[in-house]
């Protein structure tokens, strides 16, 4: 059973801007958005490696209060609910760090790191050329209409699942991979847990 200490508070950018020395911030975007600048002192927890580090975010949490954050705060409130099933509580920043930049707050980018667009964007992208390539081809060879649809299904069910399969993929390309000074994942879980 959860107890209501493990739940998910939303903070505002105003709230968690007055109480940022007081948390462990952990940003579960990818690297590559990580790298693209992230909170001051961030540690990058990528959500679909959240279940590998629950045991160091447990530690981290132990010691004082965890704000999770991603681009928009959905990821984050994600990764809240995962957490508060293994009662670890944290606090998820509302609007991510889209509206922590957009209030003014600074941003932290490791040194030689380059900005890849925005995961949204990317997706917006890929499922635009792949529609428009479906349609197209569509006029010399009708059964290549079924990847527009394709397309189209995959973003109904993105939409009604809160998930992005596009977005997992696009994750592992190369040009969303970290460049630049940026702690491995061990290491990262080694400072989380000290």
């Amino acid at each position: 059973m959860i107890t209501p200490a493990a739940t998910a508070t939303p903070l505002t950018t105003g709230q968690a801007v007055a109480r940022l020395a007081e948390f462990t911030v952990v940003d579960v975007r990818s690297p590559g958005e990580y790298t693209a600048g992230h909170l001051p002192g961030a540690h990058n927890v990528p959500l679909e490696r959240l279940d590998e580090a629950a045991g160091a975010l447990a530690a981290a949490a132990a010691r004082g209060p965890l704000l999770l954050v991603c681009a928009s705060g959905n990821r984050s409130a994600k990764g809240c609910a995962r957490l508060a099933a293994r009662n670890v509580a944290a606090a998820t920043l509302d609007g991510g760090t889209n509206a922590w930049a957009a209030a003014g707050h600074p941003v932290e980018r490791p040194a030689g790191a380059r900005t890849p667009w925005p995961m949204d964007r990317q997706v917006r992208l890929a499922a635009g050329t792949l529609v428009a390539a479906g349609f197209a081809a569509g006029r010399f060879w009708r059964p290549a209409h079924w990847l527009s649809g394709a397309i189209g299904a995959g973003l109904v069910f993105s939409g009604a699942t809160n998930t992005c399969g596009m977005a997992a993929v696009l994750a592992r390309l190369p040009h969303n991979r970290p460049t630049g000074d940026v702690a491995p994942f061990e290491e990262t879980l080694a400072r989380l847990a000290a």
